[in-house]
Formats: C-alpha cells, structure tokens, sequence
C-alpha cells in the first residue's frame, strides 16, 4: 500500500460491485442528486458492458472518519430493513452504477426517462438471435419494454407480447435483471424448445458471448481513504462530477449536520422566509449565509486564541472560503446563525435609509455578507449617528469603486476587520475606502442595471428627492406604491438619432433618469422643448415648479428647455460626478471626459436621400 498518497487503486467485477450496493454495503453520501439517465444513456451502458468496452473508473470513500461524516442514502432501487452502515460512499459513477443495478440485478422495471424526458418505465431485454449473429455489432441487440411488456401502436393495440416466460422464450428474448444468475430461465427456454438441439446450441453461443461478459466485467475503482480530509474529498468530488450540476458547500454542509440528525435546509427555508419578507434580501442565497457565519466563527477564534497569548500573526485568520465553510461543526453553526439572522435585517435597514428597497436594485449581493457580519457584530451600535456615516461611507465605496465584483472572500475578511477596527478604534481608513476611484469616464459606459454603479447612481438620484415630471410624486413614493418606475432617456433616443448624436452618449446614465412608465409614454420620442409644456399643462404646474422638479433630478431646466444636448450632458455629467464624491467623502480626479469636446457627430447617411 502507497502511504503516500490518500487513495488506493483496484479493479472488481461488476456483479460484486453492484452487491454490496444491493446489500447497502456501498451506498451515497445524501449530497448526490437523484439518477437523472434516460433510456437511450442505459442502452448505449449495457452493450459496452456486452462488448466489454471500458466504462471508466469509479471512485469511493471510504467510511470511517469522524471528520468526514456524511448522511448516508441507499442507491435507488435499494430497499433494506435494519440497513448496516455503509463501508463506502460513491463519489463517482453514481449514474453508471444505478444504471446497471437496475437494469440487471433487480426484479423491477426501470425508472427512467425518453428522448422528451417524458417519465417511462423499461425491461431490458437482450435478443439472443441478434446477438448470435451480431458479427460483434449488438448495437440493436438490447431493447427496453414498456412496464407491461407490451409493443402497442398509436391506437393501444397489442402488436408484441413478452410479459409471460413462455413469451419470452418463444421470442428468444433474454431478461438483463437474470444476467448474473441465467440458470432457471435457461432450463426453462431449453424445455419449452422441447430440448431441441439447435436451441440448446444457440444458447450455448449466447451464454459465452453475452453473458460472460457481464459476469466478467471488471471495474477500475479508485477509493478514497478514511484519512482523506473533508475539503480534499469535496474538491476531488468536484474535479470528477464535470457532468453534474456544481456542488455547493451547502449541500455538502447540509449532508454533514444530517449525520447528527440537524436538516440544514429546513433551517435555512425558515430563515430565507424571513430575509425574502425584507424585499432588498430576498435573493440572499444560502451560501452567502454560511459565509457570514464562518465570517463570525473564524473571527471568534482568532479573538480567543489572542486573548489566550497566541500572537496575532499566528492566530487563525478570518475567512469564509470553502475549506473554512466546510470545517463549520454543527455547534458553531447553531451559535453564530442567529446572531448572523440580526446581522442582515440590520443591513437591510441601512440598505432601505439608502434608498435601496428591492433585490433587483441591490448594486451588490455579495456585500451584504460583509455588511450582515459587522451589524452582526456591531449590534445596536450600528445605530448610532456617527457609527452608521462610517458604514454609508463604506457601503458607497464599495459599489461606486466597484470593488465586490471578483475575489470577494478576501475582501470579506479583511472589509470585517478593518471597518470595525475604524468604527471602535478609530483605525485608519478600510482598504475598500481607501482604494476606491471612480473614474469620470465611466459614467459613459454606464448603460444598463448590468452594473453595480449603475443601480448604485439610481439610489443616490433617489436620495436627492428626484418627484416624478408629471405627478410631483417621488421616486420612492411611487417606488413605494408600484408605479412601474424605471431609469428613461432624458432627450430620447429617437430625438438623439435625429439629431446624429453619438449614441453611446445618448444612452448613457448621463441622458437617463428614474419617471414613471407614463410619463414616458408621454415624453415619447419629442423634443425637451415640446414635452416639458405638454406635461406641465397634463401636471397643472408652471415652468417655476417644473424646473424645481428638474433640479432634483440633477438636470440644468435652462439647456433642457434650449434642447442643447451638449450643455446639458456637461451640466449633468459634472452634477452627477459631485454627488458620487459626497457618497464615497473623497473627491473624484477628472479625467479626460468630453466634458469640452463636441459629442455632436457626423453620421454617414444610413438611408440615402435622407434629408
């Protein structure tokens, strides 16, 4: 044995494979999703076997270590009363495996799928001539009935029938689910022939060049050794599932605290309940939690081992990455997860005093994790006056920086540590306050609620008090109520096109804001100069109170009115880079944006003769 190594490397054959798991000596760990093969996938399965073409290896852990404890399931099709603990779980061929369990050793039709994925249930059935004369090409030997076993055409009427032995006899097809003990049907195919010779032969021939086969079979099995860690037994898990859907540390979690009886799932369903009724939360998923709360975990154990003269470079760090995820026992979960639970509704009150109300105009989901661990933290201090401009400040740099867009586990950890390190200790400056920029040029390329920054503009316009050109609501009263408010273009596109402006401008953040699906209607493609009078007189406001409105929109009225796109977009462009500086308390560096260039352009004639 390699002791160098976590894993052994064998071959067995199928039949004794297939009877441990029977037995429930081998079984799955409960985070393996459900057989998902389809008729075609078992057929093209079973004639490799026949042919003895390799299947690939499959791989196994085995059971025993009490860090590696996963929730055991029987493979489907398995039923055992009084199950024995499982000596292996199957972390790779579960597809395979159940195929051929199914198919071959158990005395029920198989629960499968066709081409549409239409639910079906199948026998397998070998065709003993077929096979015979195959030449070496069964492709078309094996064949799945129906559960009845009846061949039936589009008006139900029976054209084959095999659900006798008799029949299947007198049609010579061969059952897979008796391919590891053909004894009985054998005897009874040679008497129902009356012993004829030649039957007796064809058999003979289909034994030794179908049956054997199978019962010869071997399979590669790489197994996983008790020893092996968690995260190492879940990385290679990964490494080796590429057909399956990702697996998440939730899942792995969740089949980890099953083993001691705790349904994670069930506990995280009642808290998402929760989190969805916040609106801004409601698309919090599971593991941003379990990163919260290894957020809280790892942190109180740094806190104990310094308090305990370890020396700070050697205590443990703060971290939410996977291997800490996974290294969560249930006690740590259950200590920290209410605590977590109050840390974001506490976020969510922030978020809501930022004009933040729903999940669709949530900038960042990933930094509420860091957000929820401090107000976890923090508790009723967050609430403090001073404490919570910090925490604004902070929120603001990281969107407008755009700073939790990628390798955000560290930028957790250390957001956790250096914002509270600056709230109670008057520490220097986070480093996502410290390093975030906002570049003036990047308002031209902010088009579409794709960006952080974009969502984040929409919640600072919001908090100047932007009212609505027609109804003189606000924004977040209508928001509130439903009006089907969203971000429009200012001059619209059809004015735009006509006018030949260069498009990229014309639909950037600069030319939109927040108005009713109304108003826009009535805005349609006009110009400025001839939308603004028509609301006023739909509004029953003067010019003085519409201008008001304009203003709270960060837009000049003067060069709206003149339909002077160029003055505008400046004026705006400017308005909107000092309302970022007052989110981020940093000052924005202007760049090389066309606030002096002409944004006019001069299009090619798209239709000739257009004038």
């Amino acid at each position: 044995m390699n002791t160098m190594t976590n894993f052994d490397s064998t071959r067995e054959s199928l039949y004794d494979i297939l009877t441990k798991i029977h037995k429930g000596k081998t079984q799955l760990p409960d985070f393996q999703r459900g057989w998902i093969w389809d008729d075609e996938r078992v057929r093209k399965l079973l004639t490799s076997v026949a042919l003895s073409y390799p299947i690939g290896a499959i791989m196994l852990l085995e059971t025993g270590n009490i860090d590696v404890r996963f929730k055991p399931r029987f493979v489907e099709g398995v039923s055992i009363d009084n199950p024995p603990l499982p000596e292996h779980l199957i972390l790779d061929g579960q597809q395979r495996l159940t195929s051929l369990l199914r198919a071959t050793l158990l005395d029920e039709p198989v629960e499968t799928t066709d081409a549409k994925k239409k639910p079906i249930k199948r026998w397998y059935y070998a065709d003993i001539d077929k096979v015979v004369n195959s030449n070496g090409d069964i492709d078309e030997a094996i064949i799945g009935l129906p559960e009845d076993r009846m061949i039936r055409n589009f008006r139900g009427e029976v054209l084959k029938d095999y659900s006798t032995s008799e029949k299947e006899y007198q049609e010579g097809l061969f059952p897979l689910n008796r391919i590891f003990d053909p004894n009985n049907w054998r005897h009874g195919h040679n008497k129902y022939w009356g012993y004829d010779s030649e039957k007796i032969e064809q058999f003979d021939n289909f034994y030794e060049m179908f049956i054997e086969r199978f019962k010869q079979f071997q399979i590669p099995i790489i197994i996983l050794r008790k020893e092996t860690p968690k995260e190492a037994v879940c990385q290679v898990f990964e490494k080796v599932n590429t057909g399956g859907v990702s697996l998440t540390v939730f899942e792995l979690l969740t089949a980890t605290f099953a083993a001691d009886e705790f349904n994670l799932r069930d506990d995280w369903n009642r808290r998402k309940k929760i989190l969805k009724e916040k609106g801004v939360l409601g698309k919090i998923e599971n593991t941003d939690f379990l990163q919260a709360v290894s957020l809280l975990s790892t942190r109180g154990k740094r806190l104990m081992n310094i308090e305990n003269g370890v020396p700070s470079e050697k205590a443990p760090a703060i971290s939410c990455k996977r291997r800490d995820i996974l290294r969560l026992t249930l006690d740590e979960y259950k200590s920290w997860a209410d605590v977590v639970m109050r840390g974001y509704l506490g976020a969510a009150r922030l978020l809501y005093s930022q004009k933040i109300f729903s999940d669709k105009d949530l900038p960042y989901r990933t930094q509420i994790t860091p957000l929820a661990a401090i107000y976890a933290i923090l508790g009723e201090e967050a609430e403090n006056a001073g404490v919570k401009s910090k925490l604004i400040r902070w929120y603001w740099c990281g969107v407008l920086g755009e700073l939790y867009g990628s390798a955000i586990e560290t930028r957790f950890a250390r957001d956790l540590a250096e914002v509270l390190d600056w709230i109670s200790n008057d520490g220097p400056e986070p480093a996502t306050v410290a390093e975030a920029n906002f570049y003036p040029s990047r308002l031209h390329t902010l088009k579409t609620r794709n960006s952080a920054a974009y969502k984040g503009l929409y919640a600072l316009l919001m908090q100047e008090g932007g009212s609505d050109f027609r109804t003189d609501e606000t924004i977040v009263e209508q928001t509130y109520f439903d009006d089907k408010i969203d971000i429009h273009h200012i001059f619209p596109q059809a004015w735009c096109r006509k006018n030949r402006l260069e498009m990229k401008l014309c639909d950037c953040i600069i030319n939109k804001t927040a108005v009713s699906a109304k108003t826009n209607r009535i805005i349609g493609g006009k110009a400025p100069s001839q939308y603004l009078p028509r609301l006023e007189q739909r509004a029953g406001i003067d010019e003085l109170r519409m201008n008001q409105i304009l203003n709270t929109h960060l837009i000049d009225p003067e060069s709206l009115r003149a339909d002077d796109f160029q003055e505008f977009f400046k004026a705006r462009e400017e308005a909107l880079l000092q309302l970022i500086e007052k989110a981020m308390g940093k000052p924005v560096v202007r760049d090389s944006t066309l606030l002096d260039e002409d944004i006019g352009v001069d299009f090619e004639d798209e239709e000739e003769g257009e004038t």
